[in-house]
């Protein structure tokens, strides 16, 4: 090679380098080995350029301070890098420490939470008070995650905001508490928290009071005895109106208060209503092999008081195994946890299309009469179990134009109220129903079993109800690890537990043992007294000496 054919090559490597590293900027590439690809954006988020009219701007606000100590805010970079890389310009990425911009009050007035940790150096402990929040803007609309500091759900959380800043909407969801011993701020707190982290704005709505035709969706917990006509003539005009609706109702009334008492509701009208759009819930309670522990408390000797934790069928873990993987409600269900549910029948009415959204296991049962639920009793819990066993469903999902359940009759009128009803509209519109047999499944319940998977589900309800089916999708990529008592056939269990014992204990030592013959057989063939002999001579060769 000569001397300019040296230079001509080195001169178009460093040419090749830069533009590489220029390509780099517009294509972008992450290998991404998770389940669900969780760690890549997914193609809803990929293709957000194709609804975004003008320039989107997210700012991530992180101290370097925690980035130089920890991952996540590296993570969490490259994450929003991405959506710049796909967006063909149309996202811009920024990234900012707010001390050093000295942009503390500002970003603090728009919503940014600071955080304090602990920090080591030189030996000494010293607390710091650091940033780690995402601020997105669109023209002259603000969306913000105040903290952030995992990727769990932070495509969900910034693709849903995205989308409400271009398509200039609210993302808003309305909640009746039908049941007048509840309160939204003390009885569901965990979901009251859960959608305003996924930017829900909650619009709390008083049984009874008008329900706007603009609400996007609206949660019914509870009610089945106390909701009048009048709370049902607001409810159905909504649903006439295209209203979106999920129904968390109970078949039967639990007194956890006083011994666990329960007796058959009596309905009020609401449970009525609900079976003429498809989703009777019946007055019965459902009890399964697939038992959540409960931690319950009984005298021990003496008069003293002892608590122990029992396998407690009446609250049920709905596994994945039972769910529709068809609709999106249910696809990639991670389960959700019931606390004395009833079984719902799914018969929808013409027009409608009903679907089974996840049911119990084959090995549940009921209680139908005479209701037992106190554990000193747990003899009786089976009772009904021959006559009874099988699958039973817990959750169904309706779409479409739903009958009116005032329509044709007069409005009803409220004793003390002068203000009338307004009327029904002229024609149904499309609607959407999910209807869940337990008004328990949000409540403060879930603190025992730490049941983060029912806010997962009443959220993605949340969203199909609002026609964002595509966005459910993201949140369902998150991985998973899933729980050690996934299995609830206790046989199926017993089964699997004396397999992994045999195979750990047994067959994995003995693999190791033969392996280890075989080696030790293969290395005296070859270096046993006959390993150097031909054949056939009667001659030995030793060591490249003559014979």
């Amino acid at each position: 090679m000569t001397k300019k054919q040296a230079v001509i090559l080195s001169v178009l490597s460093v040419a090749s380098l830069i533009l590489a590293l220029l390509l780099s900027r517009r294509f972008w590439f992450r290998l991404d080995l998770t389940e669900n690809k969780a760690y890549t954006i997914s193609p809803v988020s990929r293709n957000l350029y194709t609804e975004i009219p003008d320039q989107v701007r997210i700012t991530y606000y992180v101290s370097d301070k925690l980035a130089s100590i920890h991952p996540v805010p590296g993570e969490i970079e490259d994450l929003l890098r991405e959506y710049a890389a796909h967006s063909r310009g149309r996202i811009r990425f920024i990234r900012r420490d707010p001390v050093k911009a000295n942009l503390v009050q500002v970003v603090e007035e728009l919503g940014l939470l600071p955080q304090q940790i602990q920090t080591v150096e030189r030996d000494e402990a010293s607390i710091a008070t650091v940033y780690t929040g995402i601020v997105v803007e669109y023209l002259d609309k603000t969306q913000v995650i105040p903290v952030v500091f995992a990727l769990d759900t932070l495509e969900y959380d910034l693709t849903s905001r995205i989308r409400a800043l271009i398509r200039e909407t609210e993302r808003e969801i309305g909640v009746i508490v039908a049941d007048p011993e509840k309160q939204w701020s003390e009885d569901y707190g965990f979901l009251n928290q859960a959608l305003a982290q996924a930017g829900f704005t909650v619009r709390i709505i008083s049984p009874g009071d008008e329900i706007a035709d603009t609400l996007p969706a609206l949660f019914v917990l509870g009610g089945a005895e106390e909701s009048d006509e009048w709370v049902l003539y607001r409810i159905d005009r909504y649903i006439q109106g295209g209203g979106k609706v999920l129904f968390a109702l109970d078949g039967v009334a639990v007194n956890a208060q006083y011994g666990l008492q329960a007796r058959a509701m009596t309905d009020g009208g609401l449970l009525t209503m609900v079976s003429s759009y498809g989703a009777r819930v019946k007055p019965e309670l459902v009890l399964d092999t697939s038992a959540l522990t409960l931690p319950f408390q009984s005298s021990g000797p003496g008069g003293s008081l002892q608590i122990r934790l029992i396998r407690y069928p009446h609250w049920i873990g709905a596994l994945e195994a039972n769910s529709n993987p068809d609709h999106p409600l249910s696809a990639g269900f991670a389960g959700v946890d019931l606390f004395w549910a009833s079984p719902v029948e799914l018969k929808a009415p013409p027009g409608v299309e009903g679907t089974v959204l996840f049911s119990s296991t084959p090995d549940a049962w009921l209680q139908t009469r005479d209701f037992q639920l106190n554990p000193d009793t747990s003899y009786l819990f089976n009772r009904e179990e021959p006559d009874t066993r099988g699958q039973k469903v817990l959750a169904v999902a309706l779409a479409g134009k739903f009958p009116g359940w005032f329509r044709g009759k007069s409005k009803p009128l409220r004793q003390g109220s002068s203000g009338e009803l307004p009327d029904m509209p002229g024609e149904p519109g499309e609607s959407r129903i999910v209807v869940v047999g337990d008004s328990e499944l949000a409540s403060g319940y879930i603190q025992y079993t730490r049941s983060q998977r029912n806010l997962d589900f009443l959220l993605q309800a949340a969203d199909w109800l609002s026609n964002d089916d595509d966005i459910i999708g993201i949140r369902n990529r998150v991985p998973r690890t899933g729980r050690l008592d996934s299995i609830a056939n206790p046989e199926q269990r017993a089964a699997r537990m004396a397999f992994a014992r045999i195979f750990n204990v047994g067959i994995i030592p003995l693999a190791l043992v033969v392996l280890g013959l075989l080696l030790a057989a293969r290395r005296r063939r070859l270096t046993g007294p006959s390993a150097g002999y031909t054949g056939g001579t009667g001659a030995k060769e030793d060591n490249g000496n003559d014979v």
